[in-house]
Parts: C-alpha cells; sequence; structure tokens
C-alpha cells in the first residue's frame, strides 16, 4: 500500500489542511477503481467501511490477487470534518461559502473542448487510445485549470485522483435510508451487479441531474463528449473515433447517518470486495454468483418527495424499505398548539428509501423519498 499525502491551499495564515489516499497495485496493470468516503463529511458509515476494505486490500497485494489498481479515499472532506458548531458536524455545505461539498465538480466537456485544446483533434480509429487520449486530456486541463480556494483544491485533488479511473464509487449515506444508489443509465450495465451484493433497495437513473456532483462529472465527461462530437463532426465522425464509456461511476447511499457499526462496514465491504472480484480488479475467494437484485433501477425524476405541509411533530407511519401504494399514509405531522394533525400521503407506487432524521418540522420540510416507475419531476433532480 502506497500512502499519499495531497496538500489543499492554506485558507488563512497558520492553517492547512490535507487529503490522503491509499493506493493498491500497479497502476496499468488492470481496471482502476476509485472508491472514496465522507464527502459530505457528517456521512459516516463509508469512513468505517474503507477501514474494513483497507485490512482486505492490503492482505490482496500481499497474497498478489491484485489484478487491477485500488484507490481509496477514507477521508474525502477534511474541511467539513473541522466545522463543528454548538457540537452539531456541520458537513454537507462549506460554511465559508455556503457551497455543498458535492457540487460544482467540472463540466469535462467544456474543459476538453476548449480553443487550442480540442481533444478532437487527438483522437482515432482505436477506442482504447481514444480512452487513454481524453484522460490524459482531463489531466491536463486540470493543470490549465488551477484551484483558488481551499473547496476548489479539494475538488480539484479529487478529481485529479479519479478521473482515470474505470470504476468511482462514492459512498454517502442520508438521514434514515436503506441501501440505495444514484448513477447514470450509461453506468447501469457495468454495474449492474453492485446492487444484489450491497442490497440496495433502489437504483436511481438520471442522465445529469443539474447538479454536477462528484459521481455524474466523471461518468458524464463520457457521453457528453460524445454528443459534443456529434453535433461539431457528425455521425460519421462519431463511429470512426470510437468513444465507450470509459468511466462507471455512482453515488453509493449506505443506509442512515446512524448505521455507523462494525458489523454492517464488515457486510458491506465484503460486498465491495465481490464486486471488485466481478471487474476483474481482485482475484480472491471464490464469492459465488450475485444474489438476486431487491429492486429494479427506476428514474430519478419519478421519486416523490414528500413535504411538510405545516409546522409541526413528525411522527412516520411507514418504515425505510416499506414498499407503499398510492394513499398510503406515510407520516403525520401534528401542530402542538391546536393539536390538529395532517396526513402526508404516497401517490405513487414505490419502496420508501430514505425518511427525515429530524421529529420536528418546519413548513415545507422534506420528510421523505419513494421511487417510483413513472418521471414526474423536471429541472433540477437534486436539493442544493
Amino acid at each position: 500500500m502506497d500512502t499519499r499525502q495531497h496538500h489543499l491551499i492554506s485558507p488563512a495564515c497558520g492553517t492547512a489542511r490535507s487529503l490522503h489516499s491509499w493506493h493498491f497495485g500497479a497502476p496499468g496493470a488492470g481496471p482502476k477503481v476509485y472508491i472514496q468516503a465522507s464527502l459530505h463529511a457528517d456521512e459516516l458509515p463509508g469512513m468505517l467501511v474503507i477501514q474494513h476494505l483497507r485490512q482486505h486490500l492490503q492482505q490482496a497485494e500481499a497474497a498478489g490477487q491484485l489484478r487491477g489498481q485500488v484507490v481509496l479515499v477514507p477521508m474525502a472532506n477534511p474541511i467539513g470534518l473541522d466545522q463543528t458548531w454548538l457540537q452539531l458536524q456541520m458537513g454537507r455545505f462549506e460554511m465559508a461559502s455556503g457551497q455543498n461539498f458535492n457540487r460544482h465538480y467540472p463540466v469535462w466537456v467544456d474543459w476538453l473542448r476548449e480553443n487550442g485544446h480540442d481533444v478532437a483533434t487527438q483522437l482515432g480509429p482505436d477506442a482504447q487510445a481514444n480512452v487513454r487520449t481524453v484522460r490524459q486530456a482531463m489531466h491536463q486541463a486540470l493543470l490549465r485549470h488551477p484551484p483558488t480556494t481551499e473547496l476548489d483544491s479539494l475538488r480539484h485533488t479529487l478529481m485529479g485522483l479519479a478521473c482515470d479511473a474505470d470504476v468511482v464509487l462514492d459512498l454517502h449515506c442520508d438521514f434514515e435510508a436503506v441501501v440505495h444508489l444514484y448513477m447514470e443509465p450509461e453506468c447501469e450495465p457495468g454495474l449492474r451487479s453492485l446492487a444484489p451484493w450491497l442490497g440496495a433497495q433502489a437504483v436511481l437513473l438520471a442522465r445529469g441531474t443539474g447538479a454536477h456532483c462528484f459521481d455524474e462529472s466523471l461518468s458524464g465527461v463520457w457521453w457528453q463528449l460524445r454528443e459534443s462530437l456529434l453535433a461539431s463532426h457528425g455521425s460519421e465522425f462519431v463511429a470512426t473515433h470510437p468513444l465507450p464509456q470509459a468511466c462507471l461511476s455512482t453515488t453509493v447511499e449506505l443506509r442512515g447517518q446512524a448505521d455507523v457499526s462494525d458489523a454492517l462496514a464488515s457486510r458491506d465491504s465484503q460486498a465491495l470486495l465481490a464486486f471488485l472480484t466481478d471487474m476483474q480488479a481482485l482475484e480472491g475467494p471464490d464469492h459465488g454468483p450475485a444474489p438476486q437484485p431487491l429492486c429494479q433501477p427506476t428514474p430519478l425524476s419519478g421519486s416523490q418527495y414528500l413535504h411538510a405541509p405545516c409546522a409541526g411533530v413528525v411522527s412516520f407511519q411507514r418504515q425505510p424499505g416499506d414498499r407503499v401504494q398510492p394513499g398510503d399514509v406515510i407520516a403525520r405531522v401534528v401542530n402542538p398548539i391546536t393539536a390538529q394533525s395532517q396526513l402526508v400521503c404516497s401517490d405513487t407506487d414505490g419502496v420508501l428509501y430514505t425518511r427525515h432524521n429530524l421529529r420536528w418540522a418546519t413548513t415545507g420540510m422534506e420528510l421523505a423519498k419513494i421511487s417510483g416507475t413513472s418521471p414526474r419531476r423536471t429541472g433540477a433532480l437534486l436539493g442544493p
């Protein structure tokens, strides 16, 4: 294992933070898999999963069982981990700028087609050679666009570590939830075994959410570049200058914020090891075939987001993982002054995959999310 330290831009005199990464296997020996934890610094299950995964990968590396390269970032957000306000961890937004740590990642296609640096001029008939060319161009684009703030340098460093990966797993969690995955449709075929290994109960697909999240920045470059070339050079050029979907990336939501235990982390790390074996990055014990999936992918635009119709005490009537039908009561919001309550009901058939961990709601607060099969929302599909 090769341990590396990456220094971030100092935001103030006498202050400095750094990012750490662990590198297993030999670059170029096989597929590169990149896994990071807690980009939202108050979402901790992935940190413990990576500790378990590290032990197994060290043993596999010593035994010569690595067939590719695995990069682990055990703590992807040292900025957010240092933001404690009145004993509460403020890990989702940078307090200096108000920006979400999992937003505003590069729209790579803009950088790759800049005047004087248009990658189209470097492409040829060999698909794998084109992949190498694009990845090299991505690294060069990072050099052309250096960061200017500490938050920018965090994003810049993470992108530099992951932009040439074949598979990217960004480990998050929700408030109270079952395991669920977010990914672009182009990634789903190649990542199909991940959901059953992890026991995911929802796989939510969206081709660009408008949020420029970490995972979709990395997978989106490939289909966006193809579409850009199609628009500028035509279908014949795209056919003779092939670009495969060279990065399969996903956001993995490992249940809820309180679901941090060695038992769960051990189970999840074993699931990831089985997936790494499927990806031919690891030659390990036979895990057997992947379990039967617990769900079928559904469009993220089909998810119903339930909001509190008034302020009050929240009494949830259904649990994460429950299958619900239209009309099912998901929560009751009680006004403690008037004693009146309002019901919050599902109007779709799907799985209640996440709900809030607060039991006092302000008017309009998001309470829960239910997967659905029919698109119902347009525009930005994720919150701020």
